[in-house]
């Protein structure tokens, strides 16, 4: 009993940590990129400041996803039916 309280209570903190994680990665996002697309508007006519925008966006994207356990790639769900499969496998 007392092994599964100590699994169960490290792996919420490790969440909370990602947690954590995104809402300073946020912050950052949210500070950063106003700040280069003034840059981009007072320096140049083209808009390179869309560039990290979007390719920070997009690793934002996934760090939310790692924080709140959102993929649809190799989610929970994925992760039971292997193991299932696994385990109905004779050859395995």
């Amino acid at each position: 009993m007392e092994n599964s309280k100590e699994h169960r209570y490290a792996r919420a903190k490790e969440r909370v940590e990602h947690i954590k994680s995104f809402y300073s990665n946020l912050t950052a996002y949210c500070l950063v990129i106003p700040l280069l697309a003034y840059l981009n508007f007072r320096t140049t006519e083209f808009p390179w400041a869309i560039f990290p925008a979007i390719g920070w966006g997009l690793g934002l994207v996934g760090h939310w996803m790692t924080a709140y356990g959102h993929n649809p790639f190799f989610g929970k769900e994925w992760e039971e039916r292997k193991i299932q499969e696994f385990m109905d496998d004779k050859e395995f």
